[in-house]
């Protein structure tokens, strides 16, 4: 029995998706639950997995072809096995479709299209994969084998007069993946849609530093192996700073203001995709721990791919770090529809004036980016102000002063 393989149920605000990988070829034997494909949409990666035991038959749609909600990719024949054993020489011959199709069996389907385009004869190709399954890297290798091996000229072609070229001289052309090019297109339009200002300052991390040193080894053991961080400390002191300034946490829709009466700050993730932003919800009600083991998790699942889209909607803030890859001063780009970002960098050791005394302290800059539509400069500067004496003075933040 044939068992139709189809792309999940998109939410509504994502329209269509494309295929990613297909981890299992046709005729590949398959389990309850194997994951066979991803769909990649503008905003996560989707596994649709096997209902039920059997054979891989057919593959409807290849990597990178775009899908719709609920669209047949693929079948599986329930119950089958996948056979190993040569067709018996009495059987009737192997007609030229279904030597096609023995073919296409043996081809990663995005190996194929890259050959097809590249004009690589599949027959000279040695494949790496399973059973001799032809992938796309071996296309790949065959490629930069033809652009830096010379083909041996036949006897009746005259020699090249035109000196190699020497070295390697690569290019490399792949599509954008839906997750880049949406993320490219909501930057474009932040810039475009709204005036984007950027403020500065500076924080002292000097009290905080000596308050993780003192305390990170019990709170991890208090907390079950949750690590005591600096984010959770910026998380916590920017739900503070936002309900002091509500236009920070409000958003434009249209002609009207929406000011929400909630802190779901999204945190900034960096994955071998692209740019991802999860939400904690309701930040101002969470513990220090709550928000460093929410972190936690959600960097587990950006990087294993499994964040859901719900896990990405609906934040009123952002907080991006640079400083982790040794950003000393940026100015981050808003993340629509919301008003504000703030962005952390790098903790750099500098001399300061510190009652008419210089000392060398850990510096850390912060950039509040801000629609000036919808907030004013006086607000955006106070709110980081606010920022900087709660993280200066960790206290702030317990007596809400």
């Amino acid at each position: 029995m044939a068992i139709e393989i189809k792309a999940p149920q998109f939410p509504e605000s994502v329209e269509e998706g494309s295929v990613a990988t297909w981890h299992k070829q046709v005729g590949d034997a398959v389990s309850r639950d194997d994951l066979i494909v991803d769909i990649e949409t503008d905003k996560t990666v989707l596994e649709v997995v096997a209902t039920e035991d059997g054979v891989l038959t057919e593959i409807l749609k290849a990597e990178g072809d775009t899908v719709l909600s609920q669209e047949l990719v693929g079948r599986i024949e329930a119950g089958a096995q996948a056979s190993t054993t040569p067709a018996s020489p009495s059987k009737t011959a192997v007609s030229e479709s279904t030597s096609d199709a023995s073919m296409a069996a043996a081809v990663n389907p995005a190996a194929k299209k890259l050959a097809d385009e590249a004009g690589i004869e599949l027959a000279s190709v040695t494949g790496t994969g399973k059973d001799g399954r032809i992938l796309k890297e071996d296309v790949q290798a065959a490629i930069a084998n033809r652009g830096s091996t010379p083909k041996a000229a036949s006897p009746s072609t005259p020699a090249p007069t035109q000196p190699a070229l020497t070295g390697e001289r690569v290019e490399k052309r792949v599509p954008m993946t839906r997750l880049r090019a949406t993320i490219a297109k909501r930057l474009l339009d932040a810039q475009h849609n709204a005036a984007m200002l950027t403020t500065f300052n500076e924080v002292n991390m000097k009290p905080l530093m000596e308050l993780r040193k003192q305390y990170k080894d019990l709170f991890e053991k208090t907390h079950g192996g949750t690590r005591l961080g600096f984010m959770g400390f910026f998380v916590k002191a920017a739900a503070e700073a936002l309900k002091r300034f509500p236009a920070v946490n409000a958003s434009i829709d249209g002609n009207d203001i929406v000011y929400h009466g909630y802190y779901d700050i999204g945190v900034a993730v960096s994955t071998e995709r692209g740019l991802v932003v999860p939400v904690l919800r309701d930040c101002d009600r969470m513990s220090i721990a709550e928000v460093e083991g929410g972190i936690r998790d959600y960097a587990v699942a950006a990087k294993d791919g499994k964040l859901a889209i719900e896990d990405m909607t609906g934040g009123t803030f952002t907080i991006t770090n640079g400083g982790v890859f040794g950003s000393l001063l940026s100015t981050p780009i808003l993340n629509p529809p919301q008003t504000a970002i703030l962005g952390m960098h790098k903790i750099q050791e500098r001399p300061m004036a510190v009652n008419g005394e210089v000392c060398v302290l850990p510096m850390m800059y912060l950039a509040l980016s801000y629609d000036h539509r919808m907030i004013d400069g006086k607000d955006a500067v106070q709110f980081l102000v606010t920022m900087k004496d709660m993280l200066e003075d960790p206290a702030r933040m317990l007596l809400d002063v």
